[in-house]
């Protein structure tokens, strides 16, 4: 993080090119606190970018407990507490551009008040793991109104789990039922900001229920905080492709094929891609390196092996 300080004529516009810049960042902030709602002081705050490049910031939290990080490429972060004598910490948090991003405040046990709670949840602990397994299996069994029932019941006591937000959206999505599944899964990014399955089943939810341009939106937020992930970028370029946007597409799908050089996928639709263009070398080019990856999308296989016959020069 650059920091200028200038005097003389020119302070007027390095500091409008300062505020440009600063601009471009933004500014963490939240409060830590022990069992009893007390200030925690001096305890170390790292917040880790989650996108695939390395940024990491750290500071400290002052006599209130309160902690403030100024300069944060936006994007999605982890931030993870720790101080001597207490059990550490952990939340997912989205940082924005310009106006300072609230940090939901964290409380940290000491270490003997973690044990002893520990010890006293493992009880609860096997209880709301068969609780989960059997709304899984009936999801799977296709029984939706039943699972529906059996995770409202886990909410009922243990409300901050993302992962049955998640379930909930997918049945919903099943059933049609539009609004609420795009109910379960936003409240799935909220106990989650990271949580990028839950975005791409946002998503569908946009694109099935007739939303197309809100889908493209919200893949192309996903895509921009998790430039090296080559699944968002693998999805970003199919909602795109979907949307008639090819140039966004490609973009998405070379990211994708970087980012993951072993998946054959991405490959193909650049393929594809490079026909409608009628760039006949690199469209041969991109299905073969496709087909020589010994895919598995029986499907995708035969369009390849297809457009190739096409394409190549008859013998």
């Amino acid at each position: 993080m650059k920091r200028l300080f200038v005097t003389g004529g020119l302070f007027l516009a390095l500091a409008l090119a300062g505020s440009a810049a600063r601009a471009q960042t933004g500014t963490a902030r939240g409060k830590i606190m022990d069992d009893k709602g007390q200030p925690i002081v001096d305890a170390i705050v790292t917040i880790e970018y989650q996108g695939g490049v390395t940024r990491k910031y750290e500071t400290k939290t002052n006599k209130k407990g309160e902690y403030t990080q100024v300069g944060i490429y936006p994007g999605v972060y982890k931030v993870t507490v720790t101080k001597e004598g207490y059990q550490g910490g952990v939340l997912d948090a989205r940082i924005a551009l310009g106006e300072p991003t609230y940090l939901n405040d964290m409380k940290l046990l000491t270490r003997s008040a973690a044990q002893a709670a520990a010890a006293g949840s493992d009880k609860g602990r096997a209880e709301l793991t068969a609780a989960f397994k059997s709304a899984t299996e009936l999801t799977q069994a296709g029984k939706y109104d039943e699972a529906i029932a059996a995770y409202n019941q886990i909410l009922t006591t243990n409300p901050s789990i993302p992962e049955v937000q998640y379930n909930l959206g997918y049945i919903y999505t099943q059933k049609k039922d539009w609004a609420n599944a795009e109910a379960a899964y936003k409240k799935a990014l909220e106990l989650k900001p990271s949580y990028n399955e839950a975005s791409l089943g946002l998503a569908r939810v946009y694109q099935e229920s007739g939303q197309g341009d809100k889908a493209v939106e919200l893949m192309n937020k996903a895509g921009a905080a998790n430039e090296g992930d080559a699944k968002v970028q693998f999805n970003l370029g199919v909602f795109n492709l979907n949307s008639g946007k090819a140039e966004e597409a490609m973009a998405a799908f070379q990211k994708s094929a970087a980012a993951d050089p072993t998946n054959a996928e991405p490959y193909f639709y650049i393929g594809t891609i490079l026909v409608g263009q009628n760039k006949v070398p690199d469209a041969v080019a991109s299905l073969e390196k496709y087909l020589s990856m010994n895919p598995t999308n029986p499907q995708n296989v035969a369009t390849a092996q297809g457009l190739l016959q096409a394409l190549k020069p008859k013998k």
